[in-house]
């Protein structure tokens, strides 16, 4: 029972940060994303992609999360974009304190969007609200099929699912529909993106849709109250 307190405690003190968060950027009008996924789901390859694509259109900053390193930011900057690197020393998801440190690094006022390319993680991002606007889970294909069915909670607070590396398609036993099938009954209102960043097949749809949550033309959305999660949703010991 202690334990359970104290992560609550963290929680409501982690939405207290995310609301200072989300009232300084809204009055900057500053879209703000939230990018979860696996590790080597291609979160960063996205984003170098989108900043190649809409170099024209849009300036995008981004705040990476890692355990460890700096090579994200490093590749974003080579891309194109101001990027600031996190490194959680071990822990498995961005928290709001974080982003509020990282804010004070870019120039704000000259960004269009700013993404939060959270760690590498299916769980644990799902509970920390960011003070974003949206969020979007990035899986691919050699996650497997079952992804959504395994990590429901992260598919249920996001509103927007890209689906990376279709070129693997015809290589591995996928069930491309089924994920279809499964997302949609998490939420069927979650807009997916079925792309492949090594071809380029369906990132312009993923670009405009980028230009339009820049506009403001994406509704912001409260997101769900986050629950501590249970020593038993992990299978592995409390790490915060």
């Amino acid at each position: 029972m202690p334990r359970i307190m104290t992560v609550q405690n963290m929680l409501a003190a982690n939405e207290m940060i995310a609301g200072e968060i989300q009232r300084t950027l809204s009055t900057l009008q500053l879209r703000t994303l939230n990018l979860m996924g696996s590790p080597g789901a291609g979160k960063t390859t996205l984003l170098e992609r989108s900043i190649e694509r809409l170099r024209r259109k849009l300036t995008l900053g981004v705040i990476a999360g890692d355990s460890a390193t700096s090579v994200d930011a490093a590749r974003i900057e080579a891309a194109g974009a101001k990027a600031v690197q996190i490194n959680t020393q071990g822990s498995s998801h961005l928290e709001a304190y974080m982003i509020l440190e990282a804010l004070e690094k870019l120039d704000l006022a000259h960004i269009d969007v700013l993404v939060i390319e959270n760690v590498g993680n299916l769980i644990c991002p799902a509970a920390w609200n960011l003070g974003e606007d949206q969020r979007v889970v990035v899986m691919n294909i050699a996650d497997g099929d079952e992804t959504p069915a395994k990590y429901p909670e992260l598919f249920a607070t996001a509103q927007g699912v890209v689906l990376n590396k279709l070129d693997l398609l015809p290589h591995v036993d996928y069930d491309l529909e089924k994920v279809r099938r499964l997302i949609s009954g998490i939420d069927a209102r979650l807009r997916m993106f079925e792309v492949s960043c090594l071809t380029g097949a369906g990132l312009d749809g993923w670009c405009e849709w980028l230009v339009r949550f820049a506009r403001g033309e994406m509704e912001a959305t409260s997101l769900p109250a986050a629950r501590p999660f249970a020593q038993e949703d992990t299978g592995i010991p409390w790490a915060f």
